[in-house]
């Protein structure tokens, strides 16, 4: 292999590597979920979770996936990792990751606690990836579906998950308007293909 040839195979590879996302550091975790920089470790508290997002200025959310998920695997491989998605997500959300099959106990708003699989059919969790949002306060003797503000089920395509955080973060959801998500959705689709971003 000549100097050249090696320089260039060498420069191909650093671009590629400088081509990945910002958030392209997902790994696979011992229980086969995938694990974002963005996800926090906790005690799975509710309560807790939610006052350690105040006390960072953050909004509350969690995640339910399983192992072998192929829409997990697709919005931590294609959705997830865009920068203007991993960015936002890092500054203004303390995720929590549930395991949809999993036995580490959760302890919900209403003080109630389950393993894992047992809390998700509490709560009717159906599909993964399911994100949840809540609100900054929970009234007591409320549950985690009682409390959300959005719900997530599904992969979504990354305008429509970026428009969802954002609707969240910006307590849209509060608004004395007729804009619900759905509405606020499509403003935003209009003024992207207007150039209005």
């Amino acid at each position: 292999m000549t100097g050249w040839t090696r320089r260039a195979i060498l420069g191909i590879a650093a671009a590629a590597a400088l081509a990945l996302p910002a958030g392209a550091e997902t790994r696979m975790g011992d229980d086969g979920l995938h694990k974002a920089p963005w996800m926090a470790q906790t005690f799975m508290d509710l309560r807790g979770d939610l006052a350690e997002a105040r006390a960072q200025g953050k909004r509350f959310a969690i995640i339910f996936e399983q192992r072998g998920c192929i829409y997990c695997k697709k919005m931590h491989e294609e959705v997830f990792p865009r920068p203007e998605i991993a960015d936002y997500i890092e500054e203004n959300f303390f995720v929590v990751q549930l395991n949809l099959h999993g036995d580490l106990e959760v302890t919900d708003f209403d003080g109630e606690v389950l393993p894992e699989k047992a809390m998700a059919r509490k709560w009717g969790i159906l599909f993964t990836p399911t994100l949840m949002f809540f609100p900054e306060e929970v009234p007591e003797d409320t549950s985690a579906p009682e409390a959300a503000v959005a719900t997530m089920p599904g992969a979504f395509g990354w305008q429509t998950t970026l428009d969802l955080l954002t609707w969240v973060k910006e307590k849209r959801y509060a608004m004395d308007t007729d804009e619900d998500f759905q509405r606020y959705h499509a403003r935003r689709i209009r003024e992207r293909a207007e150039g209005a971003d």
